[in-house]
C-alpha cells in the first residue's frame, strides 16, 4: 500500500480556542467563512474555510497561547480503514489510537490520530 493513493489532501488544521467570538472574528476579517459549527462535549466548534484551506477552532479550557499553538493537521483520506491498517502495520501508531466517529457534517466523519517526531499530531480523517 502507498498512503499517497489514498490521501486527497489536507482536510484542516487544528486550533484550539478560550474565546470562540474572537477567533471567528479575527479569521472572518482574514476572509474565512463558517462552513460549518456544532458542539463536542458541550463545546463550540468551528470550521472556517477560504477556498480550499479550512481551519477547525474548537473551545479548550488551556489552550498554549502562544507560537506552536496549532494543535493538529488532519489529511483528507478516502479509506479510513485502509489508512489505519497501514499505519499499525508499519508501527507508526505511536499513541494506541483507534478510529473514532463525530457526527459532523452531513454524514459524520471518522478519524484517528498519530504523533509526528516533534511531537505534532497528524490526524487521518474521512467524511462520510
Amino acid at each position: 500500500m502507498d498512503l499517497k493513493n489514498y490521501a486527497t489532501g489536507i482536510q484542516h488544521v487544528g486550533i484550539p480556542t478560550g474565546n470562540m467570538e474572537a477567533t471567528l472574528a479575527f479569521y472572518q476579517k482574514l476572509g474565512f467563512e463558517t462552513a460549518y459549527e456544532t458542539l463536542n462535549d458541550g463545546k463550540r466548534v468551528a470550521f472556517l474555510k477560504l477556498k480550499t484551506l479550512v481551519i477547525e477552532t474548537y473551545e479548550s479550557d488551556a489552550p498554549a497561547m502562544k507560537a506552536g499553538a496549532i494543535d493538529h493537521v488532519a489529511i483528507d483520506v478516502a479509506d479510513v480503514e485502509a489508512v489505519y491498517r497501514y499505519i499499525n502495520e508499519n508501527a507508526l501508531n505511536n499513541t494506541h489510537d483507534s478510529i473514532h466517529f463525530l457526527p459532523f457534517w452531513a454524514n459524520g466523519v471518522r478519524f484517528f490520530t498519530i504523533e509526528g517526531p516533534n511531537k505534532e499530531k497528524v490526524e487521518f480523517s474521512q467524511m462520510l
